[in-house]
């Protein structure tokens, strides 16, 4: 178990920042990030700790014959208790993405399969629009481009809410689709795909983005005509020259284009850089839950059978209709539980 001199620096710790926090005094931004990272933690060290502070007393109390067999009895409840206790904190603390608590910019993409890859595409999209909505976050379109037929060609989302990033992260990956194409007049069932990228998103100075380093474009927007034709008269290109990113933004607000874009580049920047940071992992976290690496197959989704299968941990579900509703938290609960193992194993 974790030696309880270190759980009583972090106590310390805690509370340090708390009666900085009362006093106003220091970077009340950053006390206050530490301040909510640390008392999830605390809760559970405290918890614990009060639970071994009873454990010693009941033992205390065995020398008392009329008090024995109370005791002996709350000795037996705790000790069957301290396990649980010792794993929740455990998982406390376990090192945390510090990009965890961030807004999230999703990526959708079709990959193979032509227009039913982009129908498919489409799909996700709308299955991760509802599943903002069912947890109360908020799902902004940044830009999107549709084909004639209703596919996406491209989207990207910027996600807002509670622990956004530390859910979606785990969707990053090729996503892979099995069913009989609209297209299709024959009745086969055909193979597609789908690229989903979800980056942390970044704040100005997490990235220092050179002004010389632009290439900004202002240019009118084509839309795919019809129900998806694109209102707006002018869309935002920024190319970052030393890497070759391109952004684009063609909101209708013709004056946030600029912003969005910003944003966007530097959660792509920002995104760069934290895989080049693990890099020395990187054979290690290909076999891991939510390594980032989009070349890897991570998710069938097979209509005839109405299943849906995550190949990172082996977990099939016969919940299809309802995971394209939005309802990923049975996925993503078991992602999160397969990560933290994985972290206990390195750590232990």
């Amino acid at each position: 178990m974790v030696p309880l001199d270190r759980l009583q620096r972090i106590v310390e710790r805690f509370e340090y920042i708390e009666a900085q926090m009362a006093q106003g005094g220091g970077d009340l931004a950053r006390l206050g990030r530490e301040y909510a990272e640390l008392r999830p933690v605390v809760e559970e060290i405290r918890t614990y700790r009060q639970a071994l502070d009873d454990l010693e007393a009941a033992r205390g109390m065995l020398g008392d014959a009329e008090m024995r067999e109370l005791a002996e009895g709350e000795i037996a409840d705790i000790e069957a208790r301290l396990p649980e206790m010792e794993q929740a904190l455990r998982l406390a603390l376990l090192p945390r993405d510090a990009a965890d608590a961030r807004p999230a910019i999703l990526e959708i993409r079709p990959g193979t399969g032509g227009e039913e890859a982009a129908l498919f595409a489409a799909d996700l999209m709308r299955m991760y629009a509802r599943h903002a909505e069912a947890r109360g976050w908020s799902f902004e379109v940044i830009e999107e481009q549709w084909s004639e037929l209703g596919g996406l060609r491209e989207l990207v989302a910027r996600v807002k809410g509670e622990g956004v990033f530390a859910r979606l992260k785990f969707e990053s990956g090729v996503h892979r689709v099995q069913r009989v194409p609209e297209t299709e007049s024959g009745g086969r069932i055909h193979t597609s795909a789908a690229t989903v990228a979800v980056l942390p998103e970044a704040e100005a100075v997490d990235v220092a983005i050179d002004p010389n380093d632009l290439r900004i474009d202002t240019m009118r927007s084509s839309g795919a005509g019809g129900q998806h034709v694109n209102t707006t008269d002018s869309a935002v290109r920024i190319t970052h020259l030393p890497t070759g990113v391109v952004v684009t933004s063609s909101q209708k607000s013709q004056h946030r284009n600029r912003d969005i874009a910003m944003d966007v580049l530097r959660a792509r920047l920002f995104d760069m850089e934290r895989q080049k940071a693990q890099g020395d992992r990187a054979a290690e976290r290909a076999a891991q839950v939510g390594s980032g690496d989009r070349s890897e197959r991570i998710r069938t989704y097979n209509f005839p059978q109405g299943r849906v299968t995550d190949h990172r941990i082996g977990l099939t579900l016969y919940k299809l209709d309802q995971v394209m509703q939005g309802d990923l938290d049975d996925l993503t609960d078991a992602l999160i539980s397969d990560a933290q193992a994985r972290l206990l194993a390195e750590v232990e």
